[in-house]
């Protein structure tokens, strides 16, 4: 079984910074694809960043130029530096991790986090 955790998450007024962590842990040979969703009250979960295992990233339009995603996949662990919060960004962020393999062989799974709260205050 794999497990993510994310932390991070807080209270922080309009252009502020957080940086969310997220630390995946079991039985993990490879996770193809890291990734940030956020899902505001209200709202469909949305992809928030992502990251491959070779460093390709891929950013919501919304967060272009103020969040920068990071990997480390020895440590199978990803972060999210978020700059220049507003309050549009407030919501639940979960950790993904895509197509994980526990072996070199079969087909991958993906796994969720449990969520951490970012609330950016006006």
């Amino acid at each position: 079984q794999v497990h993510l955790v994310e932390s991070g998450g807080g209270l922080v007024q309009a252009g502020g910074s957080l940086r969310l962590s997220c630390v995946a842990s079991g039985k993990i040979f490879s996770i193809a694809t890291m990734g940030w969703y956020r899902q505001a009250p209200g709202k469909q979960r949305e992809l928030v960043a992502a990251i491959t295992s070779g460093g390709s990233t891929n950013y919501a339009d919304s967060v272009k130029g103020r969040f920068t995603i990071s990997r480390d996949n020895a440590k199978n662990t990803m972060s999210l530096q978020m700059n220049s919060l507003k309050p549009e960004d407030t919501a639940v962020y979960y950790c993904n991790a895509a197509a994980v393999l526990t072996t070199p062989y079969g087909y991958g799974m993906d796994y969720w986090g449990k969520g951490t709260l970012v609330t950016v205050s006006s």
